[in-house]
């Protein structure tokens, strides 16, 4: 049985999106984030839902895996319901009332607004990890960094740090899961008692989570010494990534569009 891919880790395949340029995904995935944050109503959301559903399908990645994010944000998401719906004494009409506290209809309608436009957020930025293998998204980030070059700026150091604090996201989720595994089957009860005997019964899964964190990290440095890593000064590449004419017409073409739809809806 294949094992469940963890949140963000990238998934192989030759999908359309998977053949685009990291830097071209790059530049689409900031013109949707732009496109997310100027839309003002729930058309302009509906119409990003749809280029994010219709990106997920050509990309051919499996959708559990890129609503998996989603999950992970669920506190967040519940937090932004009830803050934006939840009035104390609200002098306007309420749909449900508890003592001073009631739910208004018009502060609801405001955090399914927000609630929305997260799970759109979280779910066009992970389809940029799904579809782009570490290698090729170190290496856009520095060419996009290596015009700073000038300025002495460590383009190729920088690009590294952030390709390895990408991947050590699944990777943390993954040991995660592992250990509360081990823990349930030990003995262990997540799921009894109120919020703060359920938020001790996590402390024995972050003491050897982060042990293994520390360890994964040495063996990584040990690694890149091994293999004479010295910074990107010098370095030479497997495979040289360069923007070709598609890239440039599907990265422009669809940046205008989303940038479009965004100021006019």
């Amino acid at each position: 049985m294949r094992p469940p891919v963890p949140f963000g880790q990238y998934v192989p395949g030759d999908s359309p999106v998977h053949r685009v340029e990291p830097r071209a995904k790059m530049g689409l995935v900031a013109a949707y984030v732009i496109m997310l944050f100027t839309v003002g109503d729930f058309i302009g959301l509906i119409a990003a839902g749809l280029l994010a559903i219709t990106a997920v399908a050509i990309s051919s990645v499996p959708s559990r895996l890129v609503l998996r994010g989603v999950r992970a944000v669920s506190v967040i998401l519940a937090f932004t319901l009830l803050a934006h719906g939840l009035r104390w004494n609200p002098a306007t009409v309420s749909l449900v009332r508890l003592g001073p506290l009631a739910l208004d209809p018009e502060g609801l309608l405001t955090g399914i607004f927000f609630a929305v436009r997260i799970v759109l957020l979280v779910v066009g930025t992970s389809l940029l990890t799904l579809t782009t293998s570490p290698v090729r998204l170190a290496d856009g980030i520095e060419r996009l960094m290596s015009p700073l070059e000038v300025l002495r700026f460590p383009a190729g150091e920088v690009a590294m740090m952030l390709t390895v604090a990408l991947r050590f996201i699944p990777t943390t989720a993954e040991e995660a899961e592992k250990i509360v595994v081990a823990q349930v089957a030990r003995g262990a009860r997540f799921d009894v008692g109120g919020p703060t005997r359920r938020a001790r019964a996590y402390v024995p899964v972050l003491v050897p989570l982060f042990v293994s964190l520390f360890r994964r990290a040495d063996e990584l440095a040990t690694a890149m010494e091994a293999r004479c890593y010295r910074g990107g000064e010098g370095r030479t590449r497997l495979r040289e990534s360069h923007l070709t004419l598609s890239d440039w017409v599907v990265m422009i073409s669809g940046a205008v569009l989303m940038v479009g739809i965004g100021v006019s809806l």
